[in-house]
C-alpha cells in the first residue's frame, strides 16, 4: 500500500497536518508535488502531496483516497521551499505551499488551463490530388493550395478568414488529404524595449573582477555576495555576464527587481540578449500568461526568470546563480501571510543548490554591508562623473511659493530653455495631504482607520489605508465655516505645478494612482523615454532603478519627510531614497545635477547622500545600531493582534504577551503590547520581541501563536507575525 501525506490547501491555523491518503493503484505515478482534490471531512479540498509512506499509523480501512489527480504542480525542492516559509514566518502549509504552485492551481476559478488551436496539416496523397483535382470543390482546392504554398501546417482560423470553414476541411479529411488537430499556443507577454540598450559592451576592469568572482562561486560551492556599485557603474552588465555563464555551464538565473513597475526594463535587457530563453512572473501578467510562463519555466524551455519577489520561487532547475537587484528596497518584503523577505528566499534557495545569490545596490542594507562579501564598481561606465547635489534648506520659508524652492523653479526654468529631461519625485500622492478647517481645527479622517484623509484632484477624499472615499466638503459640518485648508502637497499637485512652470515640456506623473490599469506603468515610462524633453514626476517608483541617459536634473520634494516616522530604519531609507533618486541623473554626455529640499540639511542621511558616501553613511549607521541593539544585532518578530472589541483585544494581547514570556530563549524579550492607529474598523494591538538567536525565537513565537490560535475566547481575533519586521 502506498501512502501519500497531504496537507490541505486550507488556511486555518489551528489546522494540524499532513493527513495520511491510500493511493489506489490506478492513480499511476502520484509524488512529492503533486495537487490531489481529497475528501476532508464534509467536504472536498484540494491538497499537496508532501511526502509518500509505506504505512501509516492509522489502519488501513480509516484512510480515505483522494478522489482525482490533478495535473502535476511544484517540483519537490519547491514544495520543501514553501514548507520552510511557512515555518519561517510563522504562517501556514498551505499558504507556504501556495506561493510555490503553478498559477491557478486549485483556486476558487478552478485551475487555468492550457490554450490550444485548431490546425490543419496536409497529407502525403494531397500533392497527388491537386495535380487532377477532379471531384475537388473550389474551396477544397483552394485550401490544398494554400497548405502547399505555406510548406507546414496552418492554423484553421487562418483558413477560415480565406472562407474555408471546418465543414470544408472535414471533407477533405475524409478523403485523406488533410489531417485535423490541435496544438498548445504559449500566451507569452510582450517583452517591452524601454531605457538604455542592451547592446553587448566590454567590460571594465572592476566588472571584470566581479563577474570573475561571481563565475568562480557558481563554479564551486556558491554562496551570496554584494555587488556595490554607483549609480550607473553597470551593475547589470555583471548580472547579463553571470547568467550567460550560468548558461553556459546548462544551469538557470533568476533576477529580482523590487516592484513590477521595474520589470519591464530588466525583462527588456535580458530578453535583447537571451531571447526566448527568459520568462517573466509577476501577478499583473494575464492569468494565462502567468501559467504558460510558469510552465515554460518548469519544462526548461526557459532558463531565466526575471520579476519582482515572487519571482523567487519560480521553478528552475539547476539554479546557478539568483540576483537581488537594488537589494536595500524594502518592497522585498511580503505585506500579507506570509510574510516572507524575498532576500532570505533567495539566500535559501542558493543554499540548496550550490548557487550563488548575488546582491546589488548603491545604497546596500547595512545587514548586507557587514554580512556579506562585497564586490566594488566604484565609477561610473565611461568614467562619467555623479552628478553635483545641491541640498536647498527650506527652513524658515511660509509656505506661501508652494512646495517648490525659487532655487528649484529656475532650475526648471533652464531645463526647458534647454529642452532636457529631469525627474523630480515627492514622497505622498494625492493633491493635498489633509483637509482642516481654519476656525475650529477639524481634520477630515477616515470612518474606519485612525488617519486622516488625502485630498485628490479628480475623485475627493481618500483613506490610503481602507480606500473609503468621500466627496470634499463646502463647509466644515462642525462649525459651518467654508474657509477650509489643503495642508501640504502629494504628487497630482506638484504635476500641476510643474505643467505651469515648465510648460511646453511635457509632464508625466508615476504613482500608484496612475498606473492602476495593466501595463500604465510601462505606458508611462516609455512615453517618457520617447519623448525629446519632459519631466517624470512621481513617488518613489521615480527613484527606483531606471536607466535614462538623457535626465540631466533631479529634484527631491520634501526629502526628509521619512526621517519623520518613529522607525529605527528611518535613516537608512531616507539616505537610499535620495541617494538612488540622485543616481538617476547625469548618466548622458550632458552630465547632471539634483536638488534636494529638506528642512533637515544637517541630517546625517541628507549629508551622506549628497556625497555619494555609502561607506561613510553605514559606517555611523552600523554604530548607532550596535550601541541600540537593532539588526543586524539583533533579530525583530512582531506579532499583531486585530478585532472589534477593543477590552477583549486587550486582554489576549496580555494573554499572548504572557504565553512569549514564558516561552522565548534566554536573552530574548517581548515589548509592549502597545495599541496600533485602527485599520479597517478593527482595533489593534502589537508585541515586539527582540532575540540574539533567531531560530529559537522564531519557534517559540509560532508555538505561542499556534497555540493561541486554537483558545475559543481568540477566535474572532486576527493573529499576524511578520518575522524581521521592517
Amino acid at each position: 500500500m502506498s501512502i501519500a501525506k497531504v496537507e490541505p490547501l486550507t488556511t486555518a491555523r489551528a489546522l494540524r497536518g499532513p493527513f495520511d491518503y491510500r493511493l489506489p493503484e490506478h492513480f499511476g505515478d502520484v509524488g512529492v508535488g503533486t495537487v490531489l482534490l481529497v475528501p476532508f471531512g464534509s467536504r472536498r479540498v484540494f491538497g499537496v502531496v508532501v511526502d509518500l509512506a509505506e504505512r501509516s499509523s492509522l489502519p488501513p480501512e480509516r484512510l480515505a483516497e483522494p478522489v482525482e489527480a490533478l495535473e502535476a504542480g511544484a517540483p519537490p525542492e519547491l514544495i520543501g521551499l514553501g514548507l520552510w516559509v511557512a515555518r519561517e514566518y510563522c504562517s501556514t502549509p498551505a499558504r507556504g505551499l501556495e506561493l510555490v504552485l503553478p498559477p491557478g492551481t486549485a483556486s476558487a476559478r478552478g485551475q487555468i488551463r492550457a490554450r490550444s488551436e485548431s490546425v490543419v496539416e496536409a497529407t502525403a496523397r494531397a500533392p497527388a490530388a491537386l495535380e487532377s483535382p477532379a471531384g475537388l470543390g473550389r474551396r477544397q482546392r483552394r485550401a490544398l493550395e494554400m497548405l502547399r504554398d505555406a510548406g507546414c501546417e496552418l492554423r484553421s482560423a487562418d483558413l477560415a478568414a480565406a472562407g474555408i470553414g471546418r465543414e470544408v476541411l472535414r471533407r477533405l479529411e475524409r478523403r485523406g488529404l488533410v489531417r485535423l488537430g490541435e496544438r498548445q499556443t504559449q500566451r507569452r507577454p510582450a517583452a517591452a524595449r524601454i531605457g538604455a540598450p542592451a547592446a553587448r559592451v566590454r567590460l571594465d576592469a572592476a566588472q571584470r573582477a566581479a563577474v570573475e568572482r561571481i563565475v568562480a562561486a557558481v563554479d564551486g560551492d556558491g554562496g551570496e555576495l554584494l555587488l556595490h556599485g554607483v549609480t550607473g557603474s553597470g551593475k547589470t552588465e555583471v548580472y547579463l555576464a553571470a547568467a550567460e555563464a550560468a548558461l553556459e555551464r546548462g544551469r538557470g538565473a533568476i533576477v529580482l527587481v523590487p516592484e513590477i513597475a521595474m520589470t519591464p526594463q530588466a525583462l527588456s535587457r535580458f530578453d535583447s540578449r537571451f531571447g526566448d530563453r527568459v520568462a517573466v512572473l509577476h501577478s499583473r501578467l494575464a492569468a494565462g500568461q502567468r501559467r504558460d510562463e510558469w510552465h515554460r519555466l518548469r519544462c526548461g524551455e526557459a532558463r531565466i526568470c526575471v520579476g519582482p519577489r515572487s519571482a523567487a520561487f519560480a521553478p528552475i532547475s539547476g539554479l546557478g546563480v539568483i540576483v537581488c537587484d537594488e537589494e536595500h528596497d524594502p518592497s522585498y518584503k511580503q505585506d500579507g501571510d506570509p510574510r516572507y523577505d524575498a532576500r532570505e528566499v533567495a539566500r535559501r534557495r542558493a543554499a540548496e543548490a550550490g548557487a550563488v545569490a548575488v546582491f546589488g545596490s548603491a545604497t546596500p542594507r547595512p545587514e548586507s554591508w557587514c554580512e556579506l562579501e562585497r564586490l566594488e564598481l566604484p565609477r561610473r561606465v565611461d568614467g562619467r562623473p555623479l552628478p553635483e547635489v545641491e541640498v536647498i534648506d527650506m527652513r524658515g520659508r511660509d509656505g506661501r511659493e508652494g512646495p517648490l524652492a525659487p532655487r528649484t523653479r529656475a532650475a526648471l526654468g533652464e531645463l526647458r530653455e534647454r529642452e532636457g529631461k529631469g525627474i523630480v519625485m515627492v514622497n505622498r500622492r494625492g493633491w493635498s495631504l489633509h483637509l482642516s478647517c481654519r476656525e475650529c481645527g477639524r481634520v477630515w479622517r477616515c470612518v474606519d482607520c485612525d488617519v486622516s484623509l488625502v485630498l485628490h484632484r479628480e475623485s475627493g477624499l481618500h483613506c490610503h489605508h481602507c480606500g473609503h472615499r468621500e466627496r470634499p466638503p463646502e463647509s466644515c459640518p462642525a462649525c459651518g465655516s467654508t474657509t477650509l485648508a489643503r495642508a501640504g502637497s502629494g504628487s497630482e499637485r506638484v504635476e500641476r505645478l510643474l505643467e505651469e512652470l515648465a510648460a511646453p515640456l511635457p509632464v508625466f506623473r508615476l504613482d500608484s494612482d496612475s498606473a492602476k490599469r495593466r501595463d500604465a506603468h510601462l505606458e508611462i515610462l516609455r512615453e517618457f523615454e520617447a519623448a525629446p524633453s519632459g519631466l517624470l514626476v512621481g513617488t518613489q517608483m521615480v527613484a527606483k532603478g531606471h536607466d535614462f541617459p538623457d535626465v540631466v536634473l533631479a529634484v527631491v520634494i520634501d526629502a526628509d519627510a521619512t526621517l519623520r516616522f518613529p522607525d529605527f530604519r528611518a535613516e537608512e531609507r531616507t539616505f537610499a531614497l535620495v541617494a538612488q533618486l540622485a543616481g538617476r541623473s547625469g548618466r548622458g554626455e550632458r552630465g547632471g545635477r539634483v536638488l534636494v529640499q529638506t528642512l533637515a540639511p544637517g541630517a546625517a542621511a541628507i549629508r551622506h547622500a549628497a556625497a555619494h558616501d555609502a561607506a561613510g553613511f553605514l559606517a555611523g549607521e552600523l554604530e548607532r545600531r550596535r550601541e541600540l541593539g537593532y539588526p543586524p544585532f539583533s533579530h525583530l518578530i512582531r506579532v499583531e493582534l486585530a478585532g472589534v472589541d477593543p477590552e477583549r483585544l486587550r486582554a489576549a494581547a496580555e494573554r499572548l504577551r504572557a504565553g512569549l514570556d514564558r516561552s522565548l530563549p534566554a536573552g530574548a524579550a517581548a515589548l509592549g503590547p502597545a495599541p496600533r492607529f485602527r485599520l479597517r474598523g478593527r482595533e489593534r494591538r502589537q508585541l515586539l520581541v527582540k532575540a540574539g538567536d533567531r531560530a529559537a525565537a522564531v519557534a517559540a513565537v509560532r508555538d505561542v501563536v499556534d497555540t493561541a490560535a486554537t483558545a475559543r475566547e481568540l477566535r474572532e481575533l486576527r493573529i499576524s507575525v511578520d518575522v524581521d519586521a521592517q
